[in-house]
């Protein structure tokens, strides 16, 4: 983590949020108490930023530089709201493309899905608040600067931004070795919400339940799964090559 992703302390944490900065999350020691403490609470509660009681011993391996037990986490880029976004894009009349990352943590993948989708022209990409990769220095430099253009929402699970997306008219195709069809007979032609599981496990059991279509790519070669960056750049340009197809891009 490099030193412009965080702050420390709670005054400057206070003054951090205040000034508008885009905080992705707060990390406070377990025990940490007082009136100060109160206020830096109270005013995360009051901006709706991710907090998480964490022991001593993380925050020191963040910063051993006197931190008062709470330690910022900023993003480079501001989150959106599936809320927000959703309507807007039908007002705009297009078909949307988006892509859900279940339990995706590493900021490398991350970045470089972002990067294929911004190149896929993806209209969004959803992360959960917690056990998901974030919005970080690293993750903006493995997408080329993509992160910058293509807009992130951030959700409390992907099990509720799932409900939002089916609730508003998407079709939900989980990437996943246990689909029982190629990839290339999904339909993407239709708004849909792909989603990419975990790096090591995958999609979660409960998110492929919730997934109204599983597919899988063909694996040819001894190794047993892709990287899940590459994979979201080979479901994604099968979404481009049936839309060309379809008519309604252009190349």
């Amino acid at each position: 983590m490099e030193k412009s992703d965080y702050i420390f302390g709670i005054r400057a944490i206070l003054e951090a949020i205040e000034s508008g900065k885009t905080v992705d999350k707060v990390l406070i020691r377990r025990d940490l108490g007082g009136d100060l403490a109160k206020e830096l609470l109270d005013k995360i509660k009051q901006y709706d930023i991710v907090l998480q009681r964490v022991p001593l011993e993380k925050l020191n391996r963040i910063t051993l530089k006197n931190h008062q037990g709470a330690i910022a986490l900023l993003s480079p880029v501001g989150y959106n709201k599936l809320d927000n976004i959703i309507p807007l894009l039908y007002e705009e009349g297009k078909t949307p493309l988006a892509v859900v990352l279940d339990g995706v943590t590493d900021a490398r993948n991350f970045g470089a899905i972002a990067r294929s989708a911004d190149c896929a022209g993806v209209d969004f990409i959803v992360l959960t608040e917690r056990g998901s990769a974030s919005v970080t220095s690293d993750a903006v430099k493995a997408s080329a600067g993509a992160l910058f253009y293509v807009p992130v929402c951030r959700e409390r699970d992907t099990l509720s931004a799932i409900k939002k997306l089916k609730e508003n008219g998407y079709l939900i195709i989980g990437a996943s070795e246990k689909g029982v069809r190629n990839y290339t007979q999904a339909d993407f032609t239709v708004p849909v919400a792909i989603v990419m599981g975990a790096e090591d496990t995958g999609i979660s059991p409960d998110v492929i339940r919730q997934c109204d279509s599983l597919v899988s790519i063909p694996i040819l070669g001894n190794i047993g799964s892709l990287n899940v960056s590459v994979a979201a750049g080979v479901m994604l340009y099968e979404a481009v090559r049936q839309r060309l197809t379809a008519g309604f891009i252009n190349s």
